[in-house]
């Protein structure tokens, strides 16, 4: 049993012996189970109370670099902001980088001026590059831990990924077109915002998987493209709307779900099912108005208590976490959106 702290302090911490400290932690025989459980969680308690006094009046600063559309990046400032007073006993500051649209070498330019000027961690919404995978390395070489935020980073050097289960969520969307259109052909089209997005790239292969498995009549129509950007979508998919002469179902992956709505209602087009992602105030509008079907949901808010959590726990300045749980898809319908 590894530990940092004296026999006498954990034995004081545990009311237990010091010899009897000394058998649990040696491994030696005539210690009961209970026994070594006491002395397993006196050291627990010992390093949260170090974590708290060593991190009592400390001012952290986290950085936040998200490429996306700003109905989504200001659901991530506000379930940021909205968490900081519970996460922990130091002081906790976000700074944050928003855009629409950040290409490539617009990501490794912002994550070297932060490697400059200094932070205690990275949490990143970025498209999955070599470039930006390098830039990744040397942010973490410099003593910055990184975390991918919703969409991954493969083959990275990030600490942790935090939001959602994508393959899962790609499968709800397969399952949940196939329960409503339970019979006759078609055509289902699926929107991506980029493609190198690892995430919509995940949600994208699940769903064209499970979709071929429950109903292999359906044919994909995929788009990718226009950063979940409402004019840019919009373009994207005039490129492939007189295509779609069979139209049922939508799975929009990327946003931009308004765009996608009024370009296919100009064309007389109108599916049976549409599935989105997120709730926030565009998609909530348009659930409310009865003109998406099903939201794939997740808790923003507990993906970047995780974040922060994770960082804490790089610097010692909480009780070692445990790996940062996925979040599950939460179906949302015009019957059950939360307040």
């Amino acid at each position: 049993m590894t530990h940092r702290f004296p026999i006498k302090e954990i034995a004081r911490q545990a009311g237990l012996g010091t010899a009897t400290v000394d058998r649990v932690l040696n491994a030696r025989a005539h210690v009961s189970p209970q026994t070594a459980l006491r002395v397993k969680a006196a050291i627990k308690e010992l390093e949260a109370q170090e974590a708290q006094l060593s991190a009592r009046g400390r001012r952290l600063f986290f950085d936040f670099v998200v490429e996306a559309p700003a109905r989504f990046s200001r659901e991530v400032k506000s379930a940021a902001e909205a968490i900081l007073q519970d996460i922990g006993p130091a002081v906790c500051r976000p700074r944050f980088l928003l855009q629409d649209v950040m290409e490539e070498d617009e990501v490794v330019a912002a994550l070297r001026r932060i490697q400059k000027r200094g932070s205690q961690g990275l949490c990143l919404k970025a498209r999955d590059t070599a470039k930006i995978r390098e830039a990744i390395a040397q942010t973490t070489a410099a003593g910055i831990p990184v975390v991918t935020l919703v969409t991954d980073i493969g083959q990275s050097d990030r600490l942790a990924y935090v939001g959602l289960d994508n393959s899962g969520a790609g499968r709800t969307a397969a399952y949940l077109i196939a329960r409503v259109l339970t019979t006759g052909s078609g055509q289902v089209l699926a929107t991506r915002s980029h493609r190198d997005f690892l995430g919509e790239k995940e949600r994208a292969d699940a769903f064209g998987e499970t979709l071929a498995t429950l109903r292999p009549d359906l044919q994909v129509i995929s788009v990718q493209g226009g950063s979940g950007v409402d004019f840019a979508t919009s373009k994207v998919l005039s490129d492939v709307v007189d295509r779609l002469d069979e139209l049922r179902a939508v799975y929009s992956m990327g946003g931009g779900n308004r765009s996608i709505l009024r370009t296919l209602e100009d064309r007389g087009l109108r599916a049976e099912v549409f599935v989105a992602h997120d709730l926030d105030k565009e998609n909530r509008d348009l659930i409310d108005a009865r003109r998406l079907d099903f939201i794939l949901h997740h808790d923003l808010k507990l993906d970047l208590k995780h974040a922060f959590n994770a960082f804490l726990s790089y610097h010692r300045l909480i009780s070692e976490q445990a790996m940062t749980p996925i979040s599950t898809v939460q179906v949302l319908t015009p019957e059950n959106i939360p307040p």
